[in-house]
């Protein structure tokens, strides 16, 4: 028997009227409710809705604060430094990137050093902000450790999800989303959802030996080695140690759990070093000759970052979004405890 699929648009209000529930200023929840389904569309599920009854104990806990005082610490032409006071993290990096957005525009770039803020989602759905206005985006968060640096087999690092977005004319957004570590955190639990394993290369369990489980499954493995640990270590010197708000070594050291993330977002004016649309045509340009490629054994396409997303998201958009078991439960567990009527 397939997944149910539900209409993102009925998707997308329950989703607001949950965090409507759960103490949010209804434009706080609507734009919460945008981002996860903005993930389900392009079948990053595990950034999407199945994160519902993890963010309400996250709120009713204070770990997550439903109206919090966002502050802009220092601002220059280019720069601001964000305190975020726990937010969810949409709201303050929506805030952050429309900033950032506007400072590109004047100066050539803009950029945003966030602190203090919570879950964020996709992090391709900031990036793709600054694409719709015909810029650049970058998107880099950090939280504390969750991942293996290379030759360890204990948490030591965050695998720091990335996203670079760039504009073309001809053919889809290039968007590469994407974390430090071989699979994102968050797929163990859509694994969990569908009731599958995993792949032992994925992640170890606590006491560091091999797993398939995705519920025993709790430290991920660094993407590419040495690669992946190198680039975590890097975005954690962009972000949280710049930020004077560090997550690593107070883990480390006490064993205590911080539900607390930093992040920064970029924008870029193209226009600044080319004419727009000549390089969104060298853009497409470049995709073109990349897919014209021979094709090694076994593959049919050679596919652009982002380039599965967007086709998914056509799928989904037309025929709703599949929800597995799991994450059906978690929807029915939400709607019971808010009073609300589950869309499933």
């Amino acid at each position: 028997m397939s997944d149910p699929r539900i209409d993102a648009a009925t998707l997308e209000a329950f989703t607001k009227d949950c965090f409507v529930r759960a103490g949010l200023p209804e434009a706080d929840a609507a734009i919460e409710a945008e981002v996860l389904i903005w993930a389900n569309l392009r079948g990053v599920d595990s950034h999407g809705v199945q994160r519902i009854p993890s963010y309400l104990d996250n709120l009713e806990k204070g770990w997550m604060n439903a109206t919090p005082d966002i502050k802009i610490l220092k601002e220059s032409p280019a720069v601001l430094y964000m305190d975020a006071d726990k937010a969810m993290g949409p709201i303050p990096t929506v805030q952050a990137m429309n900033a950032v957005i506007e400072k590109a525009k004047q100066v050539g770039i803009g950029w945003c050093l966030i602190r203090n803020v919570t879950h964020q989602g996709a992090m391709g759905y900031y990036s793709e902000m600054a694409v719709a206005e015909g810029l650049a985006g970058i998107a880099v968060v950090c939280s504390p450790p969750n991942m293996a640096p290379f030759g360890a087999k204990a948490a030591g690092l965050h695998n720091s999800p990335i996203a670079f977005s760039f504009p073309t004319s001809k053919h889809k957004t290039v968007t590469l989303d994407m974390a430090t570590s071989v699979a994102a955190g968050g797929k163990l639990s859509v694994a969990s959802d569908k009731r599958v394993p995993i792949p032992v290369e994925w992640a170890l369990a606590p006491d560091g030996s091999e797993t398939t489980d995705p519920d025993v499954a709790s430290i991920l493995r660094p993407a590419g080695g040495t690669k992946g640990s190198g680039l975590a270590m890097v975005f954690q010197c962009l972000t949280s140690l710049m930020a004077n708000n560090p997550l690593i070594v107070p883990v480390l050291k006490s064993g205590e759990k911080i539900h607390n993330q930093n992040s920064f977002v970029a924008a870029i004016d193209i226009s600044f070093f080319i004419n727009v649309d000549d390089y969104r045509s060298l853009l497409d340009e470049t995709i073109d000759e990349l897919k014209a490629l021979p094709k090694a054994d076994g593959h049919e396409e050679i596919m652009m970052p982002g380039e599965p997303e967007h086709r998914t998201f056509d799928d989904r958009s037309a025929n709703g979004i599949p929800l597995p078991p799991g994450t059906v439960e978690k929807l029915q567990e939400a709607a019971q405890r808010l009073d609300l009527t589950s869309p499933v």
